[in-house]
């Protein structure tokens, strides 16, 4: 996961819509539910990935959220790079005429592909964010529906970014699902 705290989520009770939003919200919707449904069916989404995820819905409502808030442990820093300004060295294999020109450029190999990989990130923002929607989209219809009605041409509807296609093969799949599967899918 990204940042946990600035995501959205969203739980399901079956197949229907319990909350969306922050996960404390969404995890306080579902300890409340599972109060007063103890053995219902409780799947919880990343809507930036469509992935499940799992949360400890044991204790107080206060444990619950300090839980949640808790800090994940922060990898050791490596010996190379610059960790205070946040760059990372990696190994990056290249051709040698690659790296011949990489020497070559003003500030030498680094400049040069950090140059590069924004540049690249400007140029594909658009088709990246549709193909992460794509894949959340995929990942929360495995989950939830990969069992309904027309699930495989939906998939590759989906894939073809066909809306209409897409939309016309989960009609009858409960509206729920099917809301937040296009919601996820194409905004």
């Amino acid at each position: 996961m990204n940042d946990p705290q600035s995501s959205v989520f969203t739980a399901f009770v079956g197949s229907s819509r319990l909350a969306s939003g922050s996960i404390s919200q969404v995890a306080l919707a579902v300890k409340n539910a599972l109060a007063h449904h103890p053995t219902g069916s409780v799947l919880i989404y990343d809507d930036r990935s469509g992935r499940a995820i799992d949360i400890d819905t044991r204790g107080s409502e206060a444990e619950v959220l300090a839980r949640l808030a808790a800090p994940t442990p922060e990898p050791l820093p490596r010996g190379r790079g610059r960790p205070k300004l946040g760059v990372v060295a990696r190994e990056v294999t290249l051709l040698p005429r690659h790296w011949a020109w990489l020497g070559s450029q003003p500030g030498g190999a680094s400049v040069a592909i950090r140059k590069l990989v924004e540049a690249a990130r400007r140029t594909n923002q658009e088709p990246d964010q549709r193909r992460e929607r794509r894949e959340a989209a995929f990942q929360f219809i495995w989950g939830m529906a990969g069992n309904l009605a027309n699930f495989d041409a939906a998939n590759r509807a989906l894939f073809a970014n066909d809306r209409a296609r897409f939309s016309e093969l989960i009609r009858t799949w409960p509206a729920d699902v099917r809301d937040h599967a296009i919601a996820l899918a194409f905004g």
